[in-house]
């Protein structure tokens, strides 16, 4: 193009540019000065009426009412409330997880709390004096649950493993409590590795096992799910803007002012654009974004299936109940059988020595599992469905964004031709971009390196990798951390155990009582009704039942 050539072109622009003010009448600042006061900046250098605007780096170099410090206080403030419109929209949704959060870890505790309150006044009521220095060994399963749930790095399964074994050492001594000073600790743990054979607790320890450790992966990843998710939109909501993004919010927002057209609003498709641009690394967050709200959705149904989650925490009593029962029922084949294995237990703990007082008859009672009330299934209810409601609106986020920061800031009409488009007062003609950074390449409103995306943003997109990852294991009933490597939940986990986690002291074993215990046990939503059968649970009578009876065969 030959040096004419383009003094024509230049031209024409200055034509364009410069319509407004056909005829050479040069129009007054006032609004413009009344605008930028209105803003908290001073009017010291502001110009009565217009200016030639060759001078501006970012508006179009027509008559103008900025000046090169205006422009610039102007793409500054540009740029604080864009960045403010992007930590509120993100705070908006951190609101929303952090309420989730809060309720169902409410719900959760709550849970817990009723399932051992529950045990601990029925084995009070039937125990008396005798439950207290021994309710260590319930204490901490109920405790250590807590902290696996809280996010302590616990294997769930050894958790439970070592209940069992604590419950067997506990249940051998009081079975003649005269000879328990003689077990030694050799003899004991020798007794605890007979349980992989001999299982003196029956399918109770096996089944509560796959029934918890898959509620409490569940309930634990879904907890860190929605604080992981409000991590990651605070993160993402502070990253910075660009230069070459500072400066299409500035001409799009503050430069019509400068041209004399603060009253019209920009073009939508214009806006679209400006926004896809500036948010296009954020965009890219979209499918793993959701992809996690897809399988915090799935977690969240499957509280509420077969077994539901409260069945499953309310059941812990009944469980515990039923194996002692079996063991009470098998005590004398199950010790003749260890003393075998493991040898004597000292001059008097022979088997000869166990007493042969006639057992007492326990076919009376039968364990039942814990049914939850109506109110309880609803409650549960009401918080899936709350839950879920909340992410589903969520899910866009990402994609949504830049058509709701241009919400009701631009024009109504996507092909008018009364707009603001980045130059003057008329139509927008491009198309508007797809989302995501690659989309952007052509993106004639902000120029973008789609070579080099954003640091920050791409950590937290493999952080929702990774969290998605984590959910997904924990619908099939799997730890990430600490996954089981054996075909079933009969054997122990494969994670660490730090010895400050796992050992504890042993609490006393119990002592002799000659009064033998009534209980009457009642769900944690019942009413205790005097003299009706139906209100009673068999299942915590197990346990009273057999320590009433090994304390007796002294």
């Amino acid at each position: 193009m030959d040096l004419a050539a383009v003094a024509l072109l230049v031209s024409l622009i200055s034509v364009s540019l410069s319509a407004d003010n056909a005829g050479g009448k040069v129009r007054s600042c006032a609004d413009v000065r009344q605008f930028y006061s209105g803003k908290g900046f001073t009017l010291n250098g502001v110009p009565q009426s217009e200016i030639s605007g060759e001078h501006l780096r970012i508006c179009p170099q027509g008559y103008t009412c900025c000046t090169i410090a205006m422009e610039e206080t102007l793409s500054n403030l540009s740029r604080r409330e864009f960045e403010g419109l992007v930590r509120e929209a993100g705070r908006s949704i951190q609101a929303s997880l952090n309420a989730q959060y809060r309720t169902f870890d409410t719900y959760f505790l709550e849970l817990l709390n009723g399932s051992e309150r529950w045990l601990e006044e029925a084995f009070v009521v039937a125990l008396g004096d005798l439950y207290q220095p021994n309710a260590g060994v319930f204490r901490d399963l109920y405790s250590d649950l807590r902290r696996y749930y809280s996010g302590a790095s616990l294997n769930l399964e050894e958790v439970l493993d070592e209940f069992w074994m604590r419950l067997l050492e506990r249940l051998l001594k009081a079975s003649d409590p005269e000879t328990a000073s003689l077990l030694s600790d050799d003899f004991l743990e020798c007794a605890s590795k007979q349980t992989e054979t001999l299982h003196p607790f029956g399918d109770a320890p096996r089944e509560l096992k796959t029934k918890l450790v898959r509620a409490f992966i569940a309930a634990r990843a879904f907890i860190q799910g929605l604080n992981v998710a409000g991590e990651i939109v605070r993160k993402v909501s502070q990253v910075p803007l660009s230069l070459e993004c500072n400066h299409a919010i500035m001409k799009l927002v503050y430069c019509p002012h400068c041209r004399g057209l603060g009253s019209v609003k920009p073009c939508i498709n214009y806006c679209k654009n400006v926004m896809k641009g500036c948010l296009a690394n954020q965009a890219d967050l979209d499918t793993e974004w959701q992809s996690l709200i897809e399988t915090m959705l799935q977690v969240a149904s499957s509280f509420g299936a077969e077994p539901s989650m409260d069945t499953v925490i309310y059941s812990i009593p009944v469980r515990i109940s039923e194996a002692v029962l079996t063991m009470q029922e098998n005590m004398e084949i199950y010790t003749s059988k260890v003393f075998k294995a493991c040898g004597d237990r000292g001059e008097e703990g022979t088997p000869s020595s166990i007493s042969e007082e006639p057992k007492m008859k326990e076919s009376i009672v039968t364990a039942l599992e814990y049914k939850p009330s109506p109110k309880s299934a609803a409650r549960l209810e009401v918080q899936v469905t709350d839950v879920s409601s909340k992410l589903k609106e969520m899910q866009f986020y990402w994609i949504q964004l830049p058509s709701a920061l241009c919400s009701g800031k631009t024009a109504s009409s996507t092909n008018g031709d009364k707009c603001w488009n980045g130059i003057t007062k008329a139509s927008y003609l491009p198309e508007v971009m797809g989302d995501g950074l690659a989309n952007q390449i052509n993106n004639p409103e902000v120029e973008i390196d789609i070579t080099k995306p954003d640091r920050t943003i791409r950590q937290q997109i493999m952080l929702l990798k990774i969290t998605s990852n984590r959910l997904k294991n924990a619908l099939d009933g799997n730890d990430v951390d600490f996954q089981d490597t054996s075909d079933d939940f009969s054997g122990s986990g494969s994670g660490m155990c730090a010895d400050h986690l796992c050992i504890r002291g042993r609490p006393p074993v119990f002592g002799p009582k000659t009064d033998r215990p009534k209980l009457y046990a009642y769900g944690p939503e019942n009413k205790r009704v005097k003299g009706s059968v139906n209100q009673i649970q068999p299942s915590v009578i197990l346990l009273v039942l057999l320590l009433a009876t090994l304390l007796l065969r002294r």
